[in-house]
């Protein structure tokens, strides 16, 4: 089963459990996926959902700060509680030994020496680990083997 076909499965199961955060949460997922099917003209594919997810998944980290910041402690929780939920569909994040693991043979493949050759790096490790690690993170290791 797709990434798609579960989040509108998952869609039908929390209406019947009448789980409203649940059911809401995924029909806004849902409602971005339609719109990339609708510019695009096009069939979305895993990748393109976990993209989506991960674009989700980080507004809602960004809007858990600053609702922190505003001592708005209600709409943490239920931002928290949504956050849990999208990364229930993303796959397991990676551990920091195994990104510079990959990372580092990375660097060895391209013939990285320096950080004139970061652009390449990052480019070739995004695409390797794909949505199972932050671009930050990534950028943080790159910096740490070529410095």
């Amino acid at each position: 089963m797709s990434l798609k076909e579960q989040i509108k499965s998952d869609i039908k199961d929390a209406m019947r459990a009448k789980e409203v955060l649940k059911r809401d949460t995924l029909r806004n997922i849902q409602a971005l996926i339609k719109q990339i099917e609708v510019d695009e003209r096009r069939e979305v594919s895993d990748a393109d959902v976990e993209k989506i997810l991960l674009k989700y998944a980080k507004q809602r980290e960004d809007a858990i700060v600053q609702f922190q910041e505003a001592k708005r402690d209600d709409l943490v929780a239920k931002d928290q509680e949504e956050l849990r939920l999208v990364q229930s569909y993303l796959p397991e994040p990676m551990d920091d030994t195994e990104l510079q693991n990959i990372i580092s043979s990375i660097i060895t493949t391209l013939g990285a020496t320096s950080m004139k050759d970061m652009g390449k790096v990052m480019g070739s490790a995004k695409e390797a680990v794909g949505s199972r690690a932050d671009g930050g993170r990534i950028n943080i290791i790159v910096k740490q083997l070529l410095s």
